[in-house]
């Protein structure tokens, strides 16, 4: 019995010992709490998306208390948070660089084929596991909605397999982007008057056979464009947001109505009408 109390007491010993061994080094080596950091922290919305530039909130709040990164950065905050971070650095509120997601594919059901059925799990990234889904086109969007069950804002909605974004629920938080497996989604400036909704890099004719809204490189765009706003790079046209000035003769010369002018009537087709009002940058 005196053996098993003796065990005990060394034991209940060397963890008081280590104990305040463990106490000391902790008060010692302890890291200093950087104040400015922590109440920028507390202001930023938590969501560590990665939209600002930085690894996520933390990041965001060391650049800006002590490498001069300019508040504003945080989409999803927006303008209460400029405000309040700038208060707390003691700087001017230059505003907030707002940010919209983007669906770059206008392939719904009615205008893509379909190369296969799927019967499998009802999400994007499982069918593009299956041969890359089951769209004709290997570049659309497959319609399951996991970036709709990503947007924690209601900004996205699924309709006739294709993913719609409703810009004025969008905070630019970017999770989207990272839920689409297929990369259609993609970030934009707020100030974005134009987007070529599609994402295929195949020849002209080939997109052809596959959907009816595709973009086929004709060029047609980059030919009428008087601000040199629109490039076609690997047969796929592109937007500069810095140059477009929002005309819409890029969008009235597309053969196959792939491109969409926020703002501005599209003379040819009703879908693109549609999509305006969903997917529109405020």
């Amino acid at each position: 019995m005196s053996a098993i109390l003796l065990a005990v007491g060394i034991l209940a010993g060397l963890g008081l010992v280590f104990g305040l061994i463990l106490s000391i080094a902790s008060a010692v080596m302890a890291v200093p709490r950087d104040e400015k950091v922590e109440a920028l922290k507390e202001v930023l919305p938590g969501a560590n998306c990665g939209a600002c530039g930085y690894s996520g909130c933390e990041g965001y709040a060391q650049a800006m208390a002590h490498e001069g990164a300019r508040v504003g950065l945080c989409s999803p905050g927006g303008a209460a948070v400029a405000e309040a971070t700038a208060e707390i650095l003691g700087v001017s509120n230059t505003g907030v660089k707002t940010q919209v997601a983007l669906v770059r594919c206008g392939g719904c059901k009615s205008f893509d084929g379909v190369k296969q059925e799927y019967r499998g799990i009802p999400t994007c990234r499982a069918a593009a596991q299956f041969f890359g889904g089951d769209r004709a086109c290997s570049y659309g969007c497959l319609g399951y909605g996991d970036c709709a069950a990503a947007c924690e804002y209601g900004a996205i909605r699924i309709k006739d397999g294709l993913a719609y974004i409703d810009a004025s629920k969008c905070r630019g938080c970017t999770t989207c982007v990272a839920a689409c497996p297929k990369a259609l989604i993609t970030m934009a400036p707020g100030s974005t008057r134009g987007v070529v909704r599609c994402s295929s890099h195949d020849k002209g004719a080939v997109v052809r056979k596959v959907c009816r809204t595709g973009c086929i490189g004709c060029m047609r765009c980059t030919k009428v464009c008087e601000h040199d706003a629109i490039h076609v790079k690997d047969a796929l046209a592109e937007i500069d947001p810095e140059k477009c000035t929002g005309c819409g003769q890029c969008a009235d010369n597309c053969p196959t109505e792939c491109i969409t002018i926020f703002g501005y009537r599209h003379s040819l087709s009703d879908q693109a009408a549609a999509s305006e009002a969903t997917d529109k940058p405020a």
